[in-house]
């Protein structure tokens, strides 16, 4: 059975709030500058894709597609991994919600006893380097997709 509109929205704003509430308590340690996603800038973009094949295709899939079934939870209880190409919900999230979520793991932001089996990098991965995965990611999108993201950057800043 999968997840209401109603569901997604509740999941939405839950996330929304525990990133709120999670960046008062751990607030990111960098500034809004630098929470750009370098996904226009060739270099970055190859770094960003060898630390995805390296940390993240395990579970998000080599060519971003997620697990199998991603709307649905598992037997135990967790969600899988979804996918980061444009049928995602990735490009959903602001980069700094984005950052947050890879740098101190699902859990850590959405708070409230979510669980996830999604890590934080925080101890494996500089801030560069998890700006440098997301960067790789997002130039994937297509052009349209990468523009309502950035408009919705520009809306959060």
């Amino acid at each position: 059975m999968g997840v209401s509109k109603l569901g997604w929205a509740v999941l939405g704003f839950a996330l929304i709030g525990g990133f709120i509430v999670q960046s008062v308590v751990n607030p990111i340690d960098t500034t809004e500058s630098d929470l750009r996603l370098p996904y226009d800038d060739l270099a970055s973009v190859a770094q960003g894709k060898t630390l995805y094949a390296e940390n993240c295709a395990s579970c998000h899939g080599s060519n971003l597609e997620g697990e199998p079934n991603w709307k649905q939870r598992t037997p135990d209880g967790l969600m899988p991994a979804p996918p980061h190409d444009q049928t995602g919900h990735t490009w959903h999230h602001p980069d700094a919600m984005l950052f947050a979520i890879t740098k101190q793991g699902s859990a850590a932001v959405v708070g409230q006893g979510y669980e996830s089996n999604m890590p934080g990098f925080a101890g494996s991965l500089s801030d560069q380097e998890i700006l440098e995965v997301l960067g790789y990611i997002k130039s994937t999108w297509p052009d349209r997709v990468i523009k309502m993201h950035n408009d919705m950057n520009d809306q959060q800043g």
